[in-house]
Protein backbone atom coordinates (compact mmCIF):
# COMPACT_ATOMS: atom_id res chain seq x y z
CA UNK A 1 0.00 0.00 0.00
CA UNK A 2 3.32 1.89 -0.60
CA UNK A 3 1.21 4.08 -2.92
CA UNK A 4 -0.85 5.67 -0.13
CA UNK A 5 1.80 6.72 1.71
CA UNK A 6 3.97 8.77 -1.18
CA UNK A 7 3.24 11.94 0.38
CA UNK A 8 6.14 12.89 2.78
CA UNK A 9 3.82 14.18 5.71
CA UNK A 10 3.07 10.21 6.41
CA UNK A 11 6.85 9.50 6.93
CA UNK A 12 7.26 12.90 9.36
CA UNK A 13 3.96 11.21 10.97
CA UNK A 14 5.51 7.66 11.24
CA UNK A 15 8.76 9.35 12.82
CA UNK A 16 7.00 10.90 15.49
CA UNK A 17 4.69 8.02 16.19
CA UNK A 18 7.58 5.98 16.45
CA UNK A 19 9.59 7.66 18.49
CA UNK A 20 6.77 8.07 20.70
CA UNK A 21 6.33 4.21 21.22
CA UNK A 22 3.04 4.09 20.09
CA UNK A 23 1.23 2.34 17.79
CA UNK A 24 -0.47 4.37 15.00
CA UNK A 25 -2.32 4.00 11.71
CA UNK A 26 -3.69 5.93 9.12
CA UNK A 27 -7.70 5.00 8.53
CA UNK A 28 -11.22 5.61 6.90
CA UNK A 29 -11.56 8.57 3.76
CA UNK A 30 -8.15 8.98 2.70
CA UNK A 31 -7.28 5.07 2.48
CA UNK A 32 -10.64 4.67 0.44
CA UNK A 33 -9.98 7.16 -2.41
CA UNK A 34 -6.36 6.50 -2.30
CA UNK A 35 -7.61 2.87 -3.35
CA UNK A 36 -9.98 4.24 -5.56
CA UNK A 37 -8.08 6.48 -7.07
CA UNK A 38 -10.55 9.33 -6.96
CA UNK A 39 -10.27 12.42 -9.22
CA UNK A 40 -10.65 14.56 -6.15
CA UNK A 41 -9.88 12.30 -2.79
CA UNK A 42 -10.62 13.22 0.46
CA UNK A 43 -8.47 15.72 1.91
CA UNK A 44 -9.38 14.80 5.30
CA UNK A 45 -6.41 12.43 6.73
CA UNK A 46 -7.54 10.66 9.92
CA UNK A 47 -4.58 9.25 12.60
CA UNK A 48 -5.75 6.50 14.43
CA UNK A 49 -3.53 5.68 17.64
CA UNK A 50 -3.32 3.60 21.13
CA UNK A 51 -3.14 6.25 23.72
CA UNK A 52 -3.97 9.42 23.35
CA UNK A 53 -4.74 11.27 20.03
CA UNK A 54 -4.30 14.76 21.44
CA UNK A 55 -0.86 14.48 22.86
CA UNK A 56 0.12 12.89 19.51
CA UNK A 57 -1.16 15.66 17.92
CA UNK A 58 0.48 18.26 19.49
CA UNK A 59 4.00 16.48 18.99
CA UNK A 60 3.03 15.79 15.05
CA UNK A 61 2.64 19.95 14.66
CA UNK A 62 5.86 20.35 16.18
CA UNK A 63 7.37 18.10 14.67
CA UNK A 64 5.71 19.82 11.35
CA UNK A 65 6.03 23.26 13.02
CA UNK A 66 2.47 23.67 12.11
CA UNK A 67 2.07 27.59 12.87
CA UNK A 68 -1.78 27.49 12.87
CA UNK A 69 -2.01 25.64 16.31
CA UNK A 70 -3.77 22.44 16.88
CA UNK A 71 -7.64 22.42 17.57
CA UNK A 72 -8.59 20.07 20.11
CA UNK A 73 -11.83 18.75 20.96
CA UNK A 74 -11.87 16.91 24.38
CA UNK A 75 -15.42 15.74 24.63
CA UNK A 76 -14.27 13.38 22.05
CA UNK A 77 -10.92 12.93 22.69
CA UNK A 78 -9.65 14.49 19.16
CA UNK A 79 -7.68 16.89 17.94
CA UNK A 80 -6.18 18.41 14.34
CA UNK A 81 -4.40 20.74 12.64
CA UNK A 82 -3.77 21.58 9.08
CA UNK A 83 -0.93 21.12 7.08
CA UNK A 84 -0.63 22.28 3.67
CA UNK A 85 -3.75 20.86 1.50
CA UNK A 86 -4.36 18.47 4.25
CA UNK A 87 -6.64 18.44 7.20
CA UNK A 88 -5.30 16.00 9.60
CA UNK A 89 -6.70 14.63 12.54
CA UNK A 90 -5.79 12.44 15.64
CA UNK A 91 -7.84 10.51 17.71
CA UNK A 92 -7.30 7.43 20.39
CA UNK A 93 -8.62 4.05 19.24
CA UNK A 94 -11.85 4.39 21.39
CA UNK A 95 -14.76 1.64 21.85
CA UNK A 96 -18.59 2.86 22.03
CA UNK A 97 -21.98 2.15 23.43
CA UNK A 98 -24.91 3.85 22.69
CA UNK A 99 -28.50 4.36 25.19
CA UNK A 100 -31.24 4.04 23.12
CA UNK A 101 -33.10 7.75 22.77
CA UNK A 102 -29.35 9.44 22.19
CA UNK A 103 -26.83 9.83 19.64
CA UNK A 104 -24.13 10.47 22.12
CA UNK A 105 -22.10 7.45 22.87
CA UNK A 106 -20.55 6.18 25.74
CA UNK A 107 -17.18 6.02 25.21
CA UNK A 108 -14.40 4.23 26.39
CA UNK A 109 -10.03 3.55 24.97
CA UNK A 110 -10.07 0.99 22.92
CA UNK A 111 -7.82 -1.65 20.64
CA UNK A 112 -7.56 -1.15 17.26
CA UNK A 113 -10.33 -3.66 16.42
CA UNK A 114 -12.59 -1.80 18.65
CA UNK A 115 -12.25 1.12 16.62
CA UNK A 116 -12.36 -0.61 13.32
CA UNK A 117 -15.39 -2.51 14.34
CA UNK A 118 -16.89 0.91 15.52
CA UNK A 119 -16.48 2.68 11.68
CA UNK A 120 -19.55 2.99 9.85
CA UNK A 121 -18.90 0.84 6.43
CA UNK A 122 -16.55 -1.81 5.57
CA UNK A 123 -14.75 0.68 3.31
CA UNK A 124 -14.09 3.24 5.57
CA UNK A 125 -12.45 0.76 8.38
CA UNK A 126 -9.71 -0.03 6.01
CA UNK A 127 -5.96 0.90 7.84
CA UNK A 128 -2.09 1.17 6.81
CA UNK A 129 0.16 0.80 9.70
CA UNK A 130 2.32 4.30 10.31
CA UNK A 131 5.02 2.44 12.53
CA UNK A 132 8.42 2.03 11.08
CA UNK A 133 8.57 -1.85 11.80
CA UNK A 134 5.22 -2.44 9.80
CA UNK A 135 5.50 0.79 7.84
CA UNK A 136 2.88 0.58 4.64
CA UNK A 137 0.84 -3.08 5.96
CA UNK A 138 -2.88 -2.62 4.86
CA UNK A 139 -5.73 -4.07 7.67
CA UNK A 140 -8.72 -5.04 6.25
CA UNK A 141 -10.59 -6.80 9.10
CA UNK A 142 -14.02 -6.98 7.04
CA UNK A 143 -13.43 -7.24 3.29
CA UNK A 144 -13.34 -3.64 2.67
CA UNK A 145 -11.33 -4.42 -0.32
CA UNK A 146 -13.85 -6.78 -2.34
CA UNK A 147 -16.69 -4.04 -1.22
CA UNK A 148 -14.23 -0.94 -2.91
CA UNK A 149 -13.98 -3.79 -5.96
CA UNK A 150 -17.30 -4.60 -6.15
CA UNK A 151 -18.78 -1.09 -5.75
CA UNK A 152 -20.36 -2.00 -2.54
CA UNK A 153 -21.65 -0.17 0.58
CA UNK A 154 -21.62 -2.30 3.75
CA UNK A 155 -21.75 -2.60 7.74
CA UNK A 156 -18.88 -4.08 8.96
CA UNK A 157 -21.13 -5.09 12.13
CA UNK A 158 -24.69 -5.79 12.12
CA UNK A 159 -26.45 -3.34 10.47
CA UNK A 160 -29.40 -2.83 12.97
CA UNK A 161 -26.26 -2.05 15.35
CA UNK A 162 -24.58 0.22 13.32
CA UNK A 163 -28.02 2.25 11.87
CA UNK A 164 -29.66 2.13 15.10
CA UNK A 165 -26.43 3.35 17.84
CA UNK A 166 -25.65 6.82 14.87
CA UNK A 167 -28.93 6.59 13.21
CA UNK A 168 -26.71 9.05 11.09
CA UNK A 169 -25.36 6.72 9.49
CA UNK A 170 -28.01 5.79 7.14
CA UNK A 171 -27.95 9.25 5.32
CA UNK A 172 -24.50 8.88 5.04
CA UNK A 173 -24.76 5.11 3.30
CA UNK A 174 -27.29 6.98 0.73
CA UNK A 175 -24.44 9.80 0.14
CA UNK A 176 -21.01 7.53 -0.62
CA UNK A 177 -23.61 5.23 -2.75
CA UNK A 178 -24.46 8.55 -4.54
CA UNK A 179 -21.01 9.90 -4.42
CA UNK A 180 -19.00 6.87 -5.46
CA UNK A 181 -21.83 5.39 -7.82
CA UNK A 182 -21.94 2.55 -5.51
CA UNK A 183 -24.81 0.25 -4.61
CA UNK A 184 -25.73 -0.88 -0.89
CA UNK A 185 -25.71 -4.34 0.17
CA UNK A 186 -29.35 -5.87 0.66
CA UNK A 187 -29.24 -6.46 3.64
CA UNK A 188 -27.72 -3.12 5.02
CA UNK A 189 -30.56 -1.31 2.69
CA UNK A 190 -33.17 -2.92 4.09
CA UNK A 191 -32.05 -2.18 8.29
CA UNK A 192 -32.06 1.32 6.51
CA UNK A 193 -35.66 0.98 6.03
CA UNK A 194 -36.18 -0.60 9.36
CA UNK A 195 -34.44 2.24 11.35
CA UNK A 196 -35.99 4.98 9.18
CA UNK A 197 -37.84 6.18 12.14
CA UNK A 198 -34.28 6.68 13.76
CA UNK A 199 -33.42 9.97 12.11
CA UNK A 200 -35.69 11.51 14.19
CA UNK A 201 -33.30 12.06 16.92
CA UNK A 202 -30.55 13.50 14.65
CA UNK A 203 -29.93 17.47 14.32
CA UNK A 204 -31.12 19.10 11.09
CA UNK A 205 -27.56 20.39 10.38
CA UNK A 206 -26.22 17.02 10.26
CA UNK A 207 -28.90 15.98 8.17
CA UNK A 208 -28.47 18.81 5.65
CA UNK A 209 -24.65 18.45 5.96
CA UNK A 210 -25.55 15.14 4.35
CA UNK A 211 -27.93 16.81 2.16
CA UNK A 212 -25.83 19.05 0.50
CA UNK A 213 -23.50 16.40 -0.55
CA UNK A 214 -25.61 14.25 -2.19
CA UNK A 215 -27.10 17.62 -4.14
CA UNK A 216 -23.49 18.12 -5.03
CA UNK A 217 -22.16 14.61 -6.50
CA UNK A 218 -22.58 13.95 -10.21
CA UNK A 219 -25.90 12.29 -10.34
CA UNK A 220 -28.00 13.26 -7.11
CA UNK A 221 -30.88 12.29 -8.52
CA UNK A 222 -29.77 8.70 -7.61
CA UNK A 223 -29.29 9.57 -3.43
CA UNK A 224 -32.95 11.01 -3.54
CA UNK A 225 -34.57 7.85 -5.05
CA UNK A 226 -32.66 6.07 -2.50
CA UNK A 227 -33.84 8.55 0.16
CA UNK A 228 -37.50 8.48 -0.87
CA UNK A 229 -36.93 4.27 -1.19
CA UNK A 230 -35.65 3.73 2.43
CA UNK A 231 -38.38 5.79 3.76
CA UNK A 232 -36.60 8.95 5.11
CA UNK A 233 -37.36 11.22 2.43
CA UNK A 234 -40.58 11.66 4.02
CA UNK A 235 -39.19 11.97 7.63
CA UNK A 236 -36.41 14.49 7.17
CA UNK A 237 -37.96 16.02 3.58
CA UNK A 238 -41.40 15.26 3.55
CA UNK A 239 -42.25 19.14 1.30
CA UNK A 240 -40.11 17.03 -1.43
CA UNK A 241 -41.62 13.93 -0.64
CA UNK A 242 -45.45 15.37 -1.25
CA UNK A 243 -44.25 15.83 -5.03
CA UNK A 244 -44.58 11.95 -5.58
CA UNK A 245 -47.55 10.49 -7.53
CA UNK A 246 -49.81 10.53 -10.69
CA UNK A 247 -53.16 11.93 -9.96
CA UNK A 248 -55.73 10.95 -12.63
CA UNK A 249 -59.15 12.18 -12.99
CA UNK A 250 -61.43 11.35 -15.68
CA UNK A 251 -58.38 9.13 -17.31
CA UNK A 252 -56.17 12.40 -17.65
CA UNK A 253 -53.24 11.94 -15.31
CA UNK A 254 -50.55 14.79 -14.61
CA UNK A 255 -46.64 13.94 -14.67
CA UNK A 256 -44.83 13.02 -11.60
CA UNK A 257 -43.22 16.04 -10.07
CA UNK A 258 -40.61 14.57 -7.74
CA UNK A 259 -39.12 12.56 -10.37
CA UNK A 260 -39.37 15.34 -12.48
CA UNK A 261 -37.75 17.40 -10.12
CA UNK A 262 -35.34 14.99 -10.27
CA UNK A 263 -34.59 15.12 -13.60
CA UNK A 264 -34.48 19.01 -13.06
CA UNK A 265 -31.78 18.65 -10.87
CA UNK A 266 -29.73 16.50 -12.92
CA UNK A 267 -29.91 18.43 -15.84
CA UNK A 268 -28.50 21.22 -14.20
CA UNK A 269 -25.98 19.26 -12.10
CA UNK A 270 -24.19 18.48 -15.78
CA UNK A 271 -23.69 22.41 -15.96
CA UNK A 272 -23.24 23.61 -12.90
CA UNK A 273 -21.36 23.04 -9.92
CA UNK A 274 -23.43 25.79 -8.13
CA UNK A 275 -24.92 23.84 -4.76
CA UNK A 276 -27.46 26.58 -4.33
CA UNK A 277 -28.50 26.49 -8.33
CA UNK A 278 -28.74 23.10 -7.83
CA UNK A 279 -31.46 23.77 -4.57
CA UNK A 280 -33.16 26.02 -7.23
CA UNK A 281 -33.53 23.21 -9.45
CA UNK A 282 -34.68 20.44 -6.65
CA UNK A 283 -37.24 22.99 -5.04
CA UNK A 284 -38.72 25.06 -8.40
CA UNK A 285 -41.83 22.97 -8.19
CA UNK A 286 -42.32 22.36 -4.59
CA UNK A 287 -45.33 24.87 -4.65
CA UNK A 288 -47.14 22.22 -6.93
CA UNK A 289 -48.92 19.83 -4.39
CA UNK A 290 -50.95 22.94 -3.05
CA UNK A 291 -51.74 24.42 -6.40
CA UNK A 292 -53.03 21.51 -7.78
CA UNK A 293 -56.36 21.54 -9.78
CA UNK A 294 -58.34 19.79 -12.23
CA UNK A 295 -60.13 21.70 -14.42
CA UNK A 296 -62.74 19.55 -16.95
CA UNK A 297 -62.51 21.95 -19.64
CA UNK A 298 -58.21 22.23 -19.28
CA UNK A 299 -56.96 18.87 -17.70
CA UNK A 300 -54.80 19.56 -14.58
CA UNK A 301 -53.43 23.05 -13.40
CA UNK A 302 -50.81 24.40 -11.00
CA UNK A 303 -51.42 28.14 -11.46
CA UNK A 304 -49.24 30.01 -9.25
CA UNK A 305 -47.27 27.46 -7.92
CA UNK A 306 -44.17 29.39 -8.78
CA UNK A 307 -45.49 32.07 -6.38
CA UNK A 308 -46.82 29.03 -3.77
CA UNK A 309 -42.45 27.62 -4.00
CA UNK A 310 -41.31 31.41 -3.46
CA UNK A 311 -43.56 31.60 -0.47
CA UNK A 312 -42.33 28.47 0.81
CA UNK A 313 -38.42 28.78 0.52
CA UNK A 314 -38.19 30.35 3.62
CA UNK A 315 -39.62 28.80 6.09
CA UNK A 316 -38.07 25.75 4.44
CA UNK A 317 -34.86 26.60 4.72
CA UNK A 318 -34.95 27.51 8.18
CA UNK A 319 -36.49 24.03 9.22
CA UNK A 320 -33.76 22.42 6.98
CA UNK A 321 -31.45 24.88 8.70
CA UNK A 322 -30.03 25.99 5.10
CA UNK A 323 -28.77 29.34 5.43
CA UNK A 324 -30.78 32.23 5.72
CA UNK A 325 -29.19 34.71 3.96
CA UNK A 326 -28.61 35.95 0.43
CA UNK A 327 -28.75 32.06 -0.73
CA UNK A 328 -31.91 31.93 0.67
CA UNK A 329 -32.88 34.64 -1.38
CA UNK A 330 -31.43 33.83 -4.25
CA UNK A 331 -33.02 30.20 -4.50
CA UNK A 332 -36.27 32.22 -3.49
CA UNK A 333 -35.62 33.98 -6.65
CA UNK A 334 -35.33 31.58 -8.88
CA UNK A 335 -38.06 29.61 -7.91
CA UNK A 336 -40.24 32.57 -7.99
CA UNK A 337 -38.86 33.63 -11.51
CA UNK A 338 -38.41 30.08 -13.64
CA UNK A 339 -41.65 30.38 -15.63
CA UNK A 340 -41.08 33.71 -16.89
CA UNK A 341 -38.27 33.27 -19.78
CA UNK A 342 -41.11 29.94 -20.27
CA UNK A 343 -43.57 32.13 -20.86
CA UNK A 344 -41.45 34.32 -22.76
CA UNK A 345 -40.52 31.51 -25.07
CA UNK A 346 -44.00 30.68 -26.15
CA UNK A 347 -44.98 34.34 -27.00
CA UNK A 348 -43.88 37.30 -28.70
CA UNK A 349 -41.23 38.42 -26.92
CA UNK A 350 -41.84 42.04 -26.10
CA UNK A 351 -38.95 44.64 -24.92
CA UNK A 352 -41.11 45.60 -22.18
CA UNK A 353 -41.60 42.18 -20.69
CA UNK A 354 -37.54 41.26 -21.52
CA UNK A 355 -36.72 44.72 -19.41
CA UNK A 356 -38.88 43.33 -16.44
CA UNK A 357 -37.13 40.31 -16.84
CA UNK A 358 -33.87 42.06 -16.70
CA UNK A 359 -34.84 44.03 -13.78
CA UNK A 360 -36.28 41.65 -11.43
CA UNK A 361 -33.13 38.88 -11.95
CA UNK A 362 -30.20 41.11 -12.13
CA UNK A 363 -26.96 39.11 -12.12
CA UNK A 364 -28.82 35.74 -11.94
CA UNK A 365 -30.83 36.17 -15.39
CA UNK A 366 -27.92 33.76 -16.81
CA UNK A 367 -28.12 31.01 -13.45
CA UNK A 368 -32.21 31.60 -14.07
CA UNK A 369 -32.19 30.86 -18.10
CA UNK A 370 -29.84 27.68 -17.08
CA UNK A 371 -32.50 26.36 -15.03
CA UNK A 372 -35.41 26.85 -17.59
CA UNK A 373 -33.47 24.74 -19.62
CA UNK A 374 -32.71 22.06 -17.19
CA UNK A 375 -36.67 22.17 -16.78
CA UNK A 376 -36.98 20.83 -20.32
CA UNK A 377 -37.39 17.03 -19.58
CA UNK A 378 -40.04 15.71 -22.31
CA UNK A 379 -39.02 13.01 -23.77
CA UNK A 380 -40.12 13.59 -27.29
CA UNK A 381 -37.04 15.26 -28.94
CA UNK A 382 -38.67 17.61 -31.32
CA UNK A 383 -40.34 19.43 -28.30
CA UNK A 384 -37.10 19.21 -26.16
CA UNK A 385 -35.34 21.20 -29.30
CA UNK A 386 -38.91 23.51 -29.77
CA UNK A 387 -38.47 24.60 -26.59
CA UNK A 388 -34.30 25.00 -26.64
CA UNK A 389 -35.15 27.23 -29.81
CA UNK A 390 -37.53 29.43 -28.15
CA UNK A 391 -34.99 29.83 -25.25
CA UNK A 392 -32.02 30.74 -28.04
CA UNK A 393 -34.26 33.43 -29.06
CA UNK A 394 -35.31 34.68 -25.18
CA UNK A 395 -31.43 34.57 -24.44
CA UNK A 396 -30.94 36.70 -28.08
CA UNK A 397 -33.33 39.32 -27.23
CA UNK A 398 -32.19 39.34 -23.83
CA UNK A 399 -28.61 40.28 -24.84
CA UNK A 400 -29.86 43.51 -27.11
CA UNK A 401 -32.24 44.82 -23.69
CA UNK A 402 -28.97 44.61 -21.82
CA UNK A 403 -26.78 46.23 -24.70
CA UNK A 404 -29.16 48.67 -25.41
CA UNK A 405 -30.80 49.95 -21.56
CA UNK A 406 -28.10 48.70 -19.34
CA UNK A 407 -30.99 47.33 -17.01
CA UNK A 408 -29.38 44.23 -15.29
CA UNK A 409 -29.46 45.62 -11.90
CA UNK A 410 -30.41 49.02 -12.65
CA UNK A 411 -31.77 51.81 -10.37
CA UNK A 412 -33.63 54.65 -12.18
CA UNK A 413 -31.20 57.63 -12.44
CA UNK A 414 -33.55 59.69 -9.99
CA UNK A 415 -34.01 58.18 -6.38
CA UNK A 416 -36.00 58.91 -3.62
CA UNK A 417 -34.06 61.29 -1.89
CA UNK A 418 -34.07 63.53 -5.25
CA UNK A 419 -38.02 63.34 -5.43
CA UNK A 420 -38.03 64.45 -1.81
CA UNK A 421 -35.29 67.38 -2.30
CA UNK A 422 -36.49 68.72 -5.67
CA UNK A 423 -40.20 68.92 -4.83
CA UNK A 424 -39.57 69.30 -0.63
CA UNK A 425 -41.37 67.06 0.03
CA UNK A 426 -41.69 64.73 2.97
CA UNK A 427 -41.72 60.94 2.67
CA UNK A 428 -44.61 58.95 1.64
CA UNK A 429 -47.24 58.19 -0.86
CA UNK A 430 -46.46 60.72 -3.14
CA UNK A 431 -42.47 60.04 -2.96
CA UNK A 432 -43.36 56.40 -4.02
CA UNK A 433 -46.08 57.06 -6.80
CA UNK A 434 -43.66 59.05 -8.82
CA UNK A 435 -40.42 56.85 -7.96
CA UNK A 436 -42.23 53.60 -8.88
CA UNK A 437 -43.77 55.64 -12.24
CA UNK A 438 -40.07 56.95 -13.45
CA UNK A 439 -38.90 53.22 -13.51
CA UNK A 440 -42.43 51.86 -14.87
CA UNK A 441 -41.51 53.84 -17.51
CA UNK A 442 -38.07 52.75 -17.98
CA UNK A 443 -39.39 49.24 -17.72
CA UNK A 444 -42.15 49.47 -20.26
CA UNK A 445 -39.87 51.44 -22.89
CA UNK A 446 -41.65 55.34 -22.66
CA UNK A 447 -37.79 56.77 -21.50
CA UNK A 448 -34.88 55.64 -22.09
CA UNK A 449 -32.67 54.87 -18.86
CA UNK A 450 -31.36 58.48 -18.76
CA UNK A 451 -31.22 61.38 -16.34
CA UNK A 452 -32.49 63.78 -18.62
CA UNK A 453 -35.45 61.90 -20.09
CA UNK A 454 -36.18 60.71 -16.31
CA UNK A 455 -36.03 64.36 -14.94
CA UNK A 456 -38.42 65.62 -17.66
CA UNK A 457 -40.72 62.69 -16.85
CA UNK A 458 -40.28 63.47 -13.05
CA UNK A 459 -41.40 66.88 -13.37
CA UNK A 460 -44.60 66.28 -15.36
CA UNK A 461 -45.42 63.50 -12.76
CA UNK A 462 -45.16 65.90 -10.13
CA UNK A 463 -47.47 68.61 -11.68
CA UNK A 464 -50.23 65.87 -12.14
CA UNK A 465 -49.85 65.58 -8.74
CA UNK A 466 -49.79 69.16 -8.11
CA UNK A 467 -46.35 69.75 -7.51
CA UNK A 468 -44.04 72.34 -8.34
CA UNK A 469 -40.16 71.91 -8.20
CA UNK A 470 -38.03 74.38 -5.96
CA UNK A 471 -36.04 76.16 -8.01
CA UNK A 472 -33.32 77.05 -5.59
CA UNK A 473 -32.38 73.06 -5.50
CA UNK A 474 -32.17 72.42 -9.04
CA UNK A 475 -28.32 72.16 -10.20
CA UNK A 476 -27.35 75.00 -13.13
CA UNK A 477 -27.32 71.49 -15.23
CA UNK A 478 -30.43 70.31 -14.25
CA UNK A 479 -32.10 73.92 -15.10
CA UNK A 480 -30.66 73.78 -18.59
CA UNK A 481 -31.42 70.88 -19.07
CA UNK A 482 -35.12 71.86 -18.38
CA UNK A 483 -34.72 74.94 -19.77
CA UNK A 484 -34.39 73.27 -23.23
CA UNK A 485 -36.98 70.93 -22.45
CA UNK A 486 -40.27 73.08 -21.56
Amino acid sequence: MSICLEDRIFEKLSEVITSENVRGWVIGGYVRDCLLRRDHPDKDIDILVIGSGVDIARKAAKKLRVRTGVTVFRNFGTAMFKYGDYDIEFVGARKESYSRNSRKPVVEEGTLEDDQKRRDFTINALAISLNRETYGEFLDPFGGMEDLSGKIIRTPLDPDITFSDDPLRMMRAIRFATQLGFSIEKSTFSSISRNAARISIVSAERIVTELNKIIASRHPSEGFILLERSGLLRIIFPELDNLKGIEKVEGRGHKDNFHHSLKVLDNISRKSDNLWLRWAALLHDIGKPASKKYIPETGWSFHGHEFLGWKLIPELFKRLRLPLNEKMKYVQKLVGLHLRPIVLSQEIVTDSAVRRLLFEAGDDIDDLMLLCEADITSKNEATKARHLENFSLVRKKLREIEEKDALRNFQPPIDGDEIIRIFGLKPGRQVGLIKNAIREAILDGIIPNEREAALKFMLDKGREEGLSPLQEVISKKDQLLLEDGH
